[in-house]
């Protein structure tokens, strides 16, 4: 006869039917159509059945009775297979900071499982970034990682990705995303903790680099750390490049020569040879030769001395063609003289 009643609409007649016979579950059902969202609830505790927790949750979402929602969203989202549908109930209606409270509530609960902290992560993510980190270090342990990973990426939260990275232990990515996005990403102790884990080596002169653009102060530090994974004869060679360019730009002629110098004195030939050409316009070529004849390096020196001439005889070629174009032009402009009979007429 209840149900009968509770189908005909009947609510309050099938509340009396279904306390006097003690069925909770059917009761909660009723009262949920009542308003009656409080005594729904205490009967729902009573049938201790999933199936009438999400019916008197989905209902109490729909009353915006979120605090007794959330008493029973705590009996649902402790099953695994049971956590998305409730979660699209309350994103599908915007209740977003209702659900991420919930959450957060049963992240203590003895039967709390991976699935709640990786759906509450993902939330912080969307919805609320500046928790996400905390949440990470509290319970990286307990999430879905390459899952978090994405939702991450896709918000563009660096910080979080490099910490996730370290975790997951893919260090050429936490690497490559703090050298890509350093002002949210980069940290120095947890930068040279990771890149001497890395396992491409060429991430270690990426690194340099990266340091002499955006922390050129700290770069002895950087090579104390990586230098047993370095290669000392590249690293020289790298440096020495960076050199050469800085004197380049800096249109210093005497650093140039200084530089050129150094390297001389050092044994660096192939960096000799090469600061020829990426300094130039900076070198004057007397000065070049004298110390390519002192340090017997003339035949290095060689395509350089090439590569002058060649230009000076492209100017002298260049003043030879304007010269003679100036005496044609002074050939044509030059009056014709004026001619006059013997009888002093013109």
């Amino acid at each position: 006869v209840g149900d009968r009643c509770y189908e005909k609409g009947m609510y309050e007649a099938a509340k009396l039917l279904y306390s006097n016979v003690s069925n909770f579950a059917r009761l909660a059902s009723t009262l949920v159509h009542l308003g009656e969202y409080q005594a729904a609830v205490d009967n729902s505790r009573k049938a201790s059945s999933t199936r009438t927790w999400k019916e008197v949750c989905f209902a109490c979402v729909d009353g915006q009775e979120f605090h007794l929602a959330q008493l029973c969203g705590l009996h649902i989202v402790i099953h695994a297979d049971e956590l998305e549908e409730l979660m699209c109930y309350y994103q599908d209606r915007g209740y977003f900071e209702e659900l991420i409270s919930m959450l957060e509530a049963a992240l203590g609960l003895d039967r709390a499982h991976m699935g709640m902290f990786t759906e509450l992560a993902i939330l912080y993510s969307k919805f609320k970034p500046q928790k996400m980190l905390e949440h990470l270090e509290l319970f990286w342990s307990r999430v879905n990682i390459p899952k978090v990973l994405r939702a991450a990426e896709q918000a563009h939260l660096w910080a979080e990705l490099v910490f996730l990275y370290d975790k997951y232990e893919e260090y050429d990515n936490a690497v490559l995303t703090m050298m890509s996005h350093p002002t949210e990403a980069w940290k120095e102790g947890q930068f040279k903790d990771i890149i001497t884990k890395v396992a491409n080596v060429e991430l270690c002169y990426r690194a340099l680099q990266f340091y002499l653009d955006y922390k050129p102060l700290l770069i002895n530090d950087l090579l104390l750390v990586l230098s047993p994974r370095l290669d000392h004869t590249r690293t020289v060679s790298f440096f020495s490049k960076d050199a050469m360019q800085h004197a380049a730009e800096s249109r210093d002629a005497e650093l140039a020569q200084k530089l050129l110098q150094w390297f001389l004195e050092e044994g660096k030939r192939e960096c000799f040879a090469a600061s020829l050409f990426t300094c130039y316009d900076l070198l004057h070529p007397d000065m070049v030769l004298e110390l390519a004849w002192r340090h017997n390096l003339v035949d290095l020196a060689m395509p350089y001395f090439i590569q002058v001439m060649r230009e000076y005889l492209s100017k002298v070629d260049r003043l030879d063609a304007l010269e003679s174009l100036h005496k044609q032009e002074e050939h044509v402009m030059e009056p014709a003289p004026l001619m006059f009979d013997f009888d002093g007429h013109e």
